[in-house]
């Protein structure tokens, strides 16, 4: 009898159906955890990118000290720092960038300490802001404080020249 019972123990132990379906509930979980995270980082990248781009451009706009319309009054002029804002809005249009993320300072010319505002002419003006993102794979929260990352953007210029009157 107990080798009748040892013969079934080998041959169940020989008999390899089924494994394929316990590789697969090993391994889906941790493609879909790769897959999952390779996207949520595409995107974080993608917002890098943008946030990068976006300040850039609003700094490009900031020196120039043209002020925009403002788009609920047309044909009344915006702040210069809401017109900063709405520059850097619309080259993020993919973006919700609240006003509490920007920051403006500039130095005077020779100086050596940021101030707060955008400055006046020929004066350095930065632009800087600082985007929240939370990622999209709960999987990945417990690597980052609150599932979020933060993102610090800054660019610098120089003011141009009061226009000739």
């Amino acid at each position: 009898m107990t080798s009748h019972v040892v013969r079934q123990v080998g041959r169940r132990l020989r008999d390899t159906s089924g494994t394929s379906i316990v590789e697969a509930a090993i391994i889906t979980p941790l493609l879909l955890l790769l897959t999952l995270s390779i996207v949520d980082f595409g995107a974080l990248f993608y917002v890098y990118l943008a946030l990068e781009n976006g300040v850039s451009q609003a700094t490009r706009f900031a020196v120039t000290g043209n002020l925009m319309d403002d788009p609920l009054n047309p044909g009344t002029n915006l702040s210069r720092d809401n017109s900063i804002k709405l520059a850097m809005r619309q080259a993020t249009p993919t973006l919700t960038i609240p006003d509490s993320a920007f920051a403006f300072n500039h130095m005077a010319p020779g100086g050596s300490v940021w101030a707060g505002g955008s400055g006046g002419p020929n004066e350095l003006a930065k632009v800087s802001v600082g985007y929240t993102w939370t990622f999209i794979n709960p999987m990945l929260w417990p690597f980052f404080p609150g599932g979020q990352i933060t993102l610090n953007v800054e660019s610098a210029m120089k003011n141009e020249g009061a226009p000739p009157s």
